[in-house]
């Protein structure tokens, strides 16, 4: 009776242990997996966010610059030197034209652009008619001229005539040898005579110079006249002329409307 229980003790013994060591390896496993965090992937560099970045910088300090630009040469007028500013007076003969009138007068105001190659050329009101006030400008880096008749307040765009106008340092250094004077020497009258062929929409593309005397106003292209074509008397109520000098001589620039 004894060893059946003993036998029965120890069998429930085991069986017990058994579930001990179950147990404690099972809350085992549970605090390992409660401990360990699975590894997260690292999040890539997020490049495009940059180069939209360094993009947007770029465009922002162009912007800053094309508006420096575009302030500079069409809204500030620019500071001349006061040796490249010129008050002149020339006395010329018509002989063609007015051979009856003697000797005449033209007087303008020259300022002269080396480092941007262009001249700007004032002519105020004549004293004894016959020509209207303008300004003009000679642009040789676009190879265009700007007449600005001011008693019509109208612009008119030809091509540069070279043949009559001096570049800008030819014409500096005439009328420096000349300074001391009041008067340059005497000399002559020559004409040309411009027709107008059409209306100018985008002023832009007349460089910054021009741009800026003929902004606001009517503008207008003009062609030159062969000798053929020369001007009738009938004619000469649609036109009117400009006397101005950027060379040795006197220029009469006739502009006519078409008819």
């Amino acid at each position: 009776m004894l060893p059946l229980t003993i036998a029965t003790v120890v069998g429930r013994g085991s069986r017990l242990t058994e579930r001990l060591w179950v147990g404690i390896w099972r809350a085992l496993f549970m605090s390992i997996g409660q401990s360990v965090h699975p590894v997260r992937p690292k999040k890539p560099f997020p490049t495009g966010l940059c180069c939209l970045a360094l993009g947007l910088a770029v465009f922002l300090i162009g912007l800053v610059l094309a508006s420096v630009f575009i302030y500079r040469h069409y809204y500030i007028p620019q500071q001349i030197p006061e040796d490249s500013l010129f008050h002149c007076r020339v006395i010329f003969e018509d002989s063609v034209y007015a051979p009856l009138r003697g000797r005449q007068e033209l007087e303008e105001n020259v300022g002269i652009y080396l480092e941007d190659n262009y001249e700007q050329i004032s002519v105020p009101v004549p004293r004894f008619g016959g020509s209207d006030p303008a300004d003009i400008i000679h642009d040789f880096q676009r190879g265009l001229t700007a007449y600005h008749d001011i008693a019509l307040d109208k612009c008119y765009i030809t091509e540069l005539n070279t043949t009559l106008v001096m570049p800008p340092r030819n014409l500096w250094e005439l009328l420096v040898n000349v300074k001391r004077g009041t008067y340059l020497p005497q000399t002559y009258i020559i004409q040309e005579e411009m027709m107008v062929t059409g209306r100018v929409r985008n002023m832009r593309q007349l460089g910054p110079f021009i741009h800026r005397l003929c902004y606001g106003r009517e503008t207008y292209r003009l062609r030159r006249r062969s000798q053929r074509q020369r001007i009738e008397r009938r004619e000469t109520k649609n036109c009117h002329s400009i006397r101005h000098f950027e060379n040795t001589f006197v220029v009469e620039t006739v502009i006519c409307d078409r008819f």
